[in-house]
């Protein structure tokens, strides 16, 4: 109870903020389609236009939440009704999902459908219990389940197996999400990679879009066990 309810509910002022951050992300997103429109006009390309909202809702939630840090001098946002609020969004997210799965797409595709979800299971498990342990140091499990999830699925998944392992959120596994989200969903969780990658399939063809990001992961993967692999040997050491 952070306002008097005879001003305003608190649950309906914590809604109306978390209403305020998608509202944020509607007109970036917007924003970025006009500046697309206006810049590839007689090209017919659409990369923005397919990027969903999600992703800039978070940049809308980073803006409401530095805003908030600091002019809220009075404490009106309550960390526990905005932890219910996303604990209700994310049941509602989970069953939407469900009912909106095409069953008549994946009966079509289905021999498609049982090869990669074979091929994505079983790496997906082999990265999570060997590579995890090695890339995390601390809290592995915890913070490696929920990457397990988003991979498995998408990043509602790997939230809700975080809150089965760790309910009470005693280990930093959720928070380390959270930031990783807000590089990763922009880019490669239905952002700007994921819409570009048909554009691209179309215009290139499958095998040098392949190519390329088969280089890109491996940059990436040079990139930890030189860099931060380095760096984590050096921690332990001292």
């Amino acid at each position: 109870m952070t306002t008097s309810t005879v001003s305003i509910e608190p649950l309906a002022l914590h809604i109306g903020l978390v209403g305020l951050a998608i509202f944020i992300g509607y007109w970036i997103l917007e924003a970025l389609v006009w500046v697309e429109e206006v810049l590839w006009l007689d090209t017919g390309v659409e990369i923005i236009a397919h990027v969903p909202l999600f992703p800039f809702a978070m940049i809308g939630g980073i803006i409401v939440q530095v805003f908030m840090t600091r002019y809220d001098k009075n404490d009106i946002v309550d960390r526990q009704m905005v932890s219910r609020i996303q604990n209700t969004a994310l049941d509602l997210l989970i069953v939407s999902a469900l009912a909106t799965l095409s069953l008549q797409v994946i009966g079509d595709h289905l021999w498609e459908f049982i090869i990669l979800a074979v091929v994505g299971v079983v790496l997906n498990v082999i990265m999570f219990i060997y590579l995890a342990p090695r890339m995390i140091p601390h809290f592995w499990f915890e913070r490696g389940i929920g990457d397990f999830g988003q991979s498995m699925g998408v990043a509602a998944t790997g939230i809700m197996l975080m809150k089965i392992v760790d309910p009470e959120q005693k280990t930093p596994a959720m928070k380390a999400f959270g930031y990783k989200q807000i590089f990763f969903e922009p880019m490669v969780g239905g952002g700007l990679v994921t819409a570009a990658a048909m554009p691209l399939i179309i215009n290139f063809g499958a095998v040098p879009f392949l190519i390329a990001t088969t280089l890109l992961t491996v940059a990436f993967w040079l990139l930890g066990v030189l860099y931060f692999g380095k760096n984590k040997q050096n921690e332990r050491r001292d």
